[in-house]
């Protein structure tokens, strides 16, 4: 069920000299984004070909955790530089000088794709999710930090509205938090409206190159929690393949639609979420772990974006209310976005890693007796 083998080489040789994702890259429109904003991670995913990186609040948690000797004697200055600043807004400070660290090793591509790509994505405060406003002020604030930021906003009933006029403003949105097919479209729709206020009035679009992205992996835990709790008997690996027949159902509505955002597939469970997806005008967004895997897999990947999920797996999931709400366009309304059960666990644990930093900042500056 579409799982490619490797080439005809000897397989061992093949892991030594094939390189997957660089050809991947090469030889179509598919391109590759790394899901981490770590230095060392971007510059070797940078040698397999991305062209793209992001951060959040759990990325951004882990890069600083990474390196927190030269992170902890930042905090310190920056207390010192902001007398008056509280441990959130600090570490919201280190959050930036993160993201402009990754961003400036992307430039290179920003300017050979022309902002199409080579960009950072930088994820608005979770805590702000249920205010467009405050969003949309913090989503051209990112903006303004480097020429190819990317901002993350949350498809959420509030987080629509928000990526409308924020990409009206001129800003690149990649849309976050975000599972299903209704949530997708939804957002490509509200990037659409926002292009197309930009268009009215003479505003450049060109280079502004908007992603939608689908948690993939998100939606299969989401699932197998439902599977698990409803006490459902089938076989198992068919939820594998719930992200993926999500992402494909989105990406044909988006061609058919004319939406001009891509489609970024990330929240990796799999490798069905890599090789799946080859062909399609997308982005990849693998962590940096399964890029590793990717690169030595010796899988030869050929296009298979317009190649449907078999007919047999997807019948068996639309069994699953859970699923036909993220599969069918119509599944759910932006105010039913709000309480799927991906986005509420996501949504948690964005909420608790901002928590995590406020601690660790806490720590440093008012450490323990």
């Amino acid at each position: 069920m579409g799982w490619l083998q490797p080439t005809n080489l000897d397989v061992e040789d093949s892991m030594s000299h094939s390189r997957p994702l660089n050809t991947m890259v090469e030889n179509g429109p598919t391109v590759l984004w790394n899901d981490s904003a770590n230095p060392e991670e971007l510059k070797e995913s940078i040698s397999y070909g991305a062209v793209g990186a992001t951060c959040n609040p759990v990325i951004a948690l882990a890069c600083i955790k990474a390196d927190l000797p030269r992170w902890s004697a930042r905090i310190r200055e920056l207390a010192q530089e902001m007398p008056t600043a509280g441990e959130s807004e600090i570490g919201w400070k280190v959050v930036e000088e993160v993201s402009i660290d990754a961003a400036e090793l992307l430039m290179p591509a920003f300017e050979k794709y022309k902002g199409v790509n080579g960009r950072l994505s930088m994820q608005t405060d979770p805590r702000l999710h249920r205010d467009a406003d405050a969003l949309v002020q913090q989503a051209v604030h990112f903006d303004s930090l480097m020429p190819n930021t990317i901002v993350k906003i949350p498809a959420t009933s509030t987080g629509i509205v928000a990526i409308e006029e924020a990409t009206y403003r001129g800003v690149c949105i990649n849309v976050t938090v975000s599972f299903t097919v209704p949530q997708a479209v939804a957002a490509g729709e509200a990037i659409e409206r926002g292009l197309k206020r930009r268009e009215a009035e003479g505003l450049p679009v060109d280079e502004m190159g908007p992603v939608v992205t689908i948690m993939c992996g998100r939606l299969d835990d989401w699932l197998k929690k439902v599977y698990e709790k409803e006490k459902l008997c089938f076989d198992p690996g068919y939820l594998e393949w719930a992200g993926v027949a999500a992402f494909k159902e989105a990406y044909r509505i988006f061609g058919e639609r004319g939406l001009r955002a891509r489609l970024l597939s990330a929240a990796y469970r799999n490798a069905l979420q890599w090789t799946e997806f080859v062909g399609g005008e997308v982005v990849i967004s693998p962590p940096f772990a399964w890029q590793q895997r990717f690169q030595g897999s010796g899988i030869d990947p050929e296009p298979r974006i317009d190649v449907p999920v078999d007919a047999q797996v997807l019948e068996t999931l639309k069994t699953m209310p859970e699923f036909r709400k993220a599969y069918a366009v119509d599944g759910m309304t932006p105010e039913e976005f709000d309480d799927f059960g991906a986005t509420r666990t996501t949504l948690r644990q964005f909420l608790q890693a901002d928590a995590d930093l406020d601690a660790l900042v806490r720590d440093i500056l008012v450490p323990a007796p």
